[in-house]
């Protein structure tokens, strides 16, 4: 199964276990593993996802009713962009129907194109990386800081050449890049910041927040988000010009609505609009965002500050700047010499086992078959030399990150949810299979 469909799959599952009662912490770390037979540390399932209320219900019949299914004939996706961009502190929005068509549209509206070249990390969704090859520019992977996950800004200047178009730091996790670091070398270097915050709803940088510190921001709605409506997305700019290239992008190239700074392109483009079903159910959802993002951040401290009691297993460190972690994934780093040698997809294996459902996270995008698949397409081939394509490959390495992707664990945001006894489980877990790791190893 490939990394983004398990990841996928991982994030929208709750897990599947027995009605047992939570036991002692110390009875439950001394017991025999799980996986080898014993009684797993928790019993019960994990919050689920998605939260369906009273209000969800109401705004999707209002909008059944009113038989104005198509924005244009409805208020309510024009209703959740002017929501969404005061939220974020942002002058314009165009929702789109998803977070990859959102990224695209930001492209469009940077007139990225053949023979540009978009930083990236390797440590992201595919589709950070298939929207710069849907405009047939170059994908350049900057390496991975390990301890946070993030891009290495320190890195990203000497990725840098005549034909950077534009720099892109995806805030993984809902973590956020060294956006000091970003926007420096981007103002030196006079190149356009588009973040991709798409698993960072309400995540801030120095107190603002993400999406807004570059020239644009693009956000996913998709049904594991934290802000979800099944599929959906939004580009946020407070550039009128790059907003109305955007918003004419998505909707087959014409001017949506009446904006005394939009005019008539006649462009090409495509139909990506959100439909009214999908603008309702996000302002009703917007609802319990605050107060969920406060849960998901008490409960990852308080699950960092026991698992950095645990040899062998680090979480995910923020920059000095991140004063806010949306916590789409809370996301730590396994050391197998501190396990005694247990592989990390053994230990996957037997967490998942103890009723704590964890993956491992993407692998190294930047090595990915489908890229070679690409660059060896006609199109690619019609525009790309062969030196221009071995020069992007002797370019290509990424050492820290090969590593983060045989260290990470993830655990998706919905086990966040709970109570504080959720997370001690999550941490009792880690000590039972630390304690057994030798019966693990060798069973």
């Amino acid at each position: 199964m490939s990394s983004e469909l398990s990841r996928r799959l991982f994030l929208g599952a709750a897990s599947a276990a027995a009605a047992l009662r939570p036991r002692a912490a110390s009875a439950a770390v001394n017991e025999k593993p799980a996986l080898l037979g014993g009684t797993p540390v928790r019993g019960e399932a994990f919050p689920g996802w998605p939260v369906v209320e009273k209000n969800d219900e109401q705004q999707w019949m209002d909008v059944l009713r009113s038989k104005e299914w198509y924005r244009r004939g409805g208020h309510y996706v024009e209703d959740f962009e002017k929501t969404w961009a005061a939220k974020l502190g942002a002058k314009r929005c165009v929702a789109t129907n998803g977070g990859t068509t959102a990224l695209w549209s930001a492209l469009n509206a940077l007139e990225i194109g053949p023979k540009d070249e978009v930083i990236v990390p390797p440590y992201t969704f595919i589709a950070t990386i298939n929207v710069v090859l849907l405009q047939h520019a170059l994908p350049v992977f900057v390496d991975s800081d390990r301890a946070t996950s993030q891009i290495d800004a320190e890195k990203i200047e000497a990725a840098i050449t005549p034909r950077t178009r534009a720099i892109m730091p995806v805030h993984l996790g809902g973590s956020v890049a060294n956006m000091d670091r970003v926007l420096e070398v981007a103002r030196k270097h006079n190149v356009p910041v588009l973040e991709d915050a798409c698993q960072s709803h309400l995540a801030e940088w120095r107190g603002k927040k993400v999406g807004t510190l570059g020239d644009l921001g693009c956000f996913s709605f998709q049904a594991s988000k934290n802000l979800n409506c099944g599929e959906g997305g939004a580009l946020v700019t407070s550039n009128d010009e790059w907003a109305s290239r955007a918003e004419a992008f998505h909707n087959n190239g014409n001017v949506l609505r009446s904006d005394p700074n939009a005019q008539e392109r006649n462009i090409h483009g495509c139909n990506l609009r959100m439909t009214e079903f999908q603008g309702a159910l996000l302002l009703s959802q917007m609802a319990r965002l605050e107060p969920q993002a406060r849960t998901r951040e008490q409960n990852a401290q308080y699950l960092s500050k026991m698992l950095d009691e645990i040899a062998g297993v680090e979480p995910a460190r923020m920059y000095e700047g991140c004063t806010r972690n949306a916590y789409h994934i809370y996301m730590f780093r396994y050391d197998a010499e501190a396990f005694g040698g247990l592989p990390r997809a053994r230990f996957l294996k037997a967490i998942n086992a103890e009723g704590i459902p964890c993956s491992g996270g993407y692998g190294p995008l930047n090595r990915d078959p489908f890229l070679k698949n690409t660059f060896s397409s006609r199109p690619f081939q019609a525009i790309y030399s062969e030196r221009d394509l071995r020069e992007w490959e002797e370019r290509n390495h990424t050492p820290e990150n090969e590593k983060l992707c045989q260290e990470a664990i993830w655990m998706g945001q919905s086990r966040l949810l709970g109570s504080k006894r959720d997370m001690e489980q999550v941490a009792e877990a880690v000590r039972k299979i630390q304690k057994h790791a030798g019966a693990l190893r060798e069973s």
